[in-house]
């Protein structure tokens, strides 16, 4: 588990460099003006307002709640156990961070996984000692023969125990990748997507909302966790989903049964659900309900009452989630005590108000800072490619593309992105990439949608190697995966990622964005030196 944590810590010793661009950009093209208020751009205050909210869940343990109890209900058959794990854990990872998601979520998995194994093993040994107490008494009849157990059928069942602890680590890590696609702020490269069609196409208006994300990336989520669960479970678990069609007497039983009473236990040590938790869910359910009628698209959002004038929009998705924010740091976080006169000496000495919910000592020691200098600086640098010419420059070299169907650009740029963020940072790869893609798109004339939206979506698309992402990281230092498995396995999942958002843009992806159609927006940029 060190290695983990050393491998998802090593970049914050680098997060001085962020502030590079400030130092470098204006040797060369752009005023420190422009570049220092990208490290503050709406887009940075979004991402910054989800994470404290991410961070009240954490520190209340509702997250922990919420995936208990979604898994008690789910069932303990190991293949429906498994497709729990995968939702619950997506549905954690749209809403906090996938590294917080998955460092959750691995205790119980490998806590679970132990008293399965060890109860399979009680029932076997009490099967072996009766069966062995009848053969004795068949070896006192006439010709009696006593017949020993076969070698490999202990090797196969320890082999299926492997690929179980295998499928269900793996099911984790690549649930928490695939559950920060289907927000707007659930992972990096959709923020950085945000920021850019913001800075690219500043005329795009609400095109590329909170809404507008979900209603298209929320649907792919799940047919990607669909397709996951059945490549984990026909690579690593056939012989178990046989048995779950075929009833397998009182060691399946069994099992279950001791998966249902740790996950029974873990919940009842959360004990009834507290008041500051009940204030977390009352914040958490606020902001999505917010973020989802402030401008849903298909019909008229509350932002339309009061606060659009004209083509300027007064409140945007980064308002609510600070708005929200600022709530966790006033609402408190114990009942206050308004009957005075039946207070004790000690109780009238306390303050009248409680303790918030959120105080900045937390939110500063848990809101990763590093990644919200990430996108800044991510930003500045994409402003001074955009400034210097060097994104037009670059997409002029793609004009041969124009003789391409748009539908095979987008695959084949897929894949360029998917291959880059096995090596490198999702947010780098959205960083460098999207600036180029949006001016190769402008000018071969498609819709810039059509091509940023697959590779954001790919770079999140992790899936071979330990190093590529944290979630993979930590599973991996639990030791029960080698990167063979996590290659032979992650390659695969690729494609079935690749092709689900392929098939997502070119489907429901057409409707939600208009796809089929070159906008007026997309002719116009910002471009300020």
């Amino acid at each position: 588990m060190d290695s983990a944590k050393t491998c998802v810590t090593k970049f914050k010793s680098f997060a001085i460099l962020l502030f590079t661009p400030i130092l470098m950009l204006p040797f060369v093209i752009l005023v420190p003006d422009k570049v220092c208020i990208q490290y503050m751009k709406d887009t940075n205050m979004l991402f910054l307002g989800s994470l404290i909210v991410a961070v009240a869940v954490e520190r209340w343990k509702l997250h922990k709640r919420i995936a208990l109890r979604m898994l008690l209900l789910v069932g303990t058959k190991p293949s429906r156990l498994m497709l729990g794990f995968m939702f619950v854990t997506a549905f954690l990872s749209m809403w906090i961070s996938n590294t917080a998601a998955t460092a959750m979520m691995m205790p119980i998995v490998e806590a679970m996984l132990q008293q399965m194994i060890a109860a399979n093993t009680a029932v076997e040994a009490s099967q072996g000692t009766l069966e062995l107490l009848d053969k004795n008494k068949a070896s006192e009849l006439p010709g009696s023969q006593v017949v020993f157990e076969d070698p490999s059928v202990q090797e196969q069942e320890d082999e299926e125990t492997k690929n179980m602890y295998k499928a269900m680590h793996l099911c984790v890590c690549y649930s928490a990748s695939i559950g920060g696609t289907a927000t707007l702020t659930g992972t990096g490269p959709n923020v950085v997507l945000l920021g850019q069609m913001q800075e690219l196409f500043p005329d795009s208006k609400d095109v590329l909302n909170y809404a507008s994300w979900f209603g298209f990336a929320f649907p792919n989520m799940v047919m990607m966790l669909v397709l996951a669960w059945l490549w984990l479970q026909c690579l690593y678990m056939r012989h178990n989903l046989k048995k779950t069609c075929i009833c397998c007497g009182e060691k399946k039983r069994d099992t279950e049964k001791i998966a249902y009473k740790v996950l029974n236990e873990e919940y009842q040590k959360l004990g009834s659900l507290s008041y500051p938790e009940c204030n977390v869910l009352f914040c958490f359910t606020l902001l999505v309900i917010l973020w989802f009628s402030r401008d849903p698209g298909f019909m008229p959002g509350w932002l339309s009452f009061a606060w659009v004038e004209g083509n300027t929009v007064h409140i945007t998705d980064a308002t609510v989630a600070i708005f929200v924010a600022i709530l966790l740091f006033i609402i408190p976080s114990q009942k206050p005590k308004f009957n005075f006169s039946s207070q004790t000496e000690e109780e009238r000495k306390t303050p009248f108000y409680p303790p918030a919910l959120l105080d900045w000592k937390v939110a500063q020691e848990k809101v990763p800072w590093d990644i919200v200098l990430l996108l800044g600086g991510g930003f500045a640098m994409a402003k001074g490619c955009e400034t210097s010419g060097l994104s037009k420059w670059m997409a002029a070299q793609m004009e041969p593309l124009r003789l391409v169907k748009p539908a095979v650009i987008t695959l084949i740029l897929s894949c360029l992105v998917a291959m880059t963020t096995e090596c490198t940072s999702n947010v780098a790869t959205t960083t460098l990439f999207l600036p180029i893609f949006a001016s190769m798109a402008r000018s071969i004339g498609i819709h810039p949608l059509y091509v940023m939206i697959p590779c954001t979506m790919s770079a999140s698309l992790a899936f071979m190697l330990p190093v590529a992402t944290p979630p993979n990281a930590i599973v991996f230092a639990y030791g029960h995966l080698r990167v063979v498995d996590m290659m032979k396995t992650g390659l695969i999942m690729n494609f079935v990622g690749i092709l689900s958002v392929f098939l997502s843009v070119n489907t429901w992806g057409r409707a939600v964005f208009n796809l089929d159609n070159f906008p007026d927006w997309a002719n116009s940029t910002s471009v300020n030196t």
